[in-house]
């Protein structure tokens, strides 16, 4: 077993509406690193604790969680105050990345292009908001991924069902401009001026419905790496994607997600800090079209673990 990496722990599972999906890519990851000599050992944080987590003597974790408590920040928290090196961000961009709201907040800030938006709450006037985003428009919980939750809204009489759907995840609901074109994904590697795109992936969903179905069940969805677009508009996106990681204080790797409207300008939707590991998973994809097999990206985000906050000095 390598010994610079000491004893690793895959978190992986957890309590969240993604846990199905972190399972498989735990899997996949610990089954990585034990190929290339790693002492490598599972830990479901769905079923054990942070006691436990403790007592199991890892030097360093690789988190393989999607979603709550595993990619908002709160186990990234939680691994600060155990001074034990871990993946990806730390807790303020993950917490950030996490609200869809946030981001897209942040963004605007800092003049990145992302479609128009309006939260909805249980007192909200859904006629203005149709009026004011247009139809069609997608509703989704800011805290969720994986598309769950997620409706494309045709009619103003299909609005109230898709907010009350939404509203089983999140207090708070984001009603977002649907914008129509090519859907694309840019995975993200490393950190502020170092932080690097691979290879931008469009994906071709059966009626353009990327749904959980199709993003880990079903192989009909089709992917294009890399896609086919061209040099000027490619070296654009993963300009606005490299700077929409750092903008949210990313770290380690990442994967922002974009439409591709029909006059040729790209959007972002959303970014990912612990984005999915599995056999139907981007990032492996990207990384492969860059000359990465996947033993060698779990061990390139290995190499970056760490923690993340700077303790104060002591006086």
């Amino acid at each position: 077993m390598s010994v610079a990496y000491g004893r690793v722990g895959v978190l992986y599972g957890g309590r969240s509406a993604e846990r199905e999906v972190s399972l498989m890519s735990g899997q996949g990851v610990y089954e990585a690193l034990r190929s290339v000599d790693i002492d490598a050992h599972l830990f479901d944080t769905g079923r054990y604790t942070l006691v436990d987590l403790i007592n199991a003597g890892f030097d360093r974790v690789f988190i393989a969680l999607h979603g709550r408590h595993g990619e908002d920040g709160t186990l990234q928290g939680a691994l600060e105050l155990m001074k034990l090196p871990y993946t990806g961000s730390g807790p303020l961009a993950s917490s950030l990345a996490m609200d869809k709201i946030m981001t897209k907040q942040v963004w605007l800030q800092q003049n990145l292009p992302t479609p128009r938006y309006a939260v909805l709450t249980a007192d909200s006037d859904l006629q203005s908001v149709a009026n004011e985003l247009g139809l069609p428009l997608i509703i989704k919980p800011p805290h969720e991924g994986s598309t769950l939750g997620v409706t494309k809204v045709e009619a103003l009489s299909e609005l109230q069902q898709a907010y009350q759907l939404a509203a089983k995840y999140d207090e708070e609901v984001l009603a977002e401009q649907f914008i129509a074109g090519r859907e694309l994904t840019v995975p993200l590697l490393g950190k502020g001026k170092s932080a690097r795109a691979l290879p931008i992936i469009e994906i071709v969903a059966p009626d353009g419905n990327y749904d959980y179905e199709h993003k880990y069940v079903s192989d009909e969805t089709r992917y294009i790496c890399p896609a086919e677009v061209d040099d000027a508009l490619t070296a654009s996106i993963l300009g606005i994607a490299e700077q929409a990681y750092v903008a949210l204080g990313c770290e380690g790797w990442g994967r922002a997600d974009f439409m591709l409207d029909e006059s040729g300008k790209p959007w972002l939707l959303e970014m990912n800090t612990s984005p999915g590991m599995t056999s139907h998973s981007l990032v492996p994809m990207g990384a492969k079209a860059a000359g990465m097999s996947y033993a060698e990206l779990c061990m390139a985000i290995l190499s970056t673990a760490s923690c993340k906050v700077q303790a104060p000095p002591t006086v």
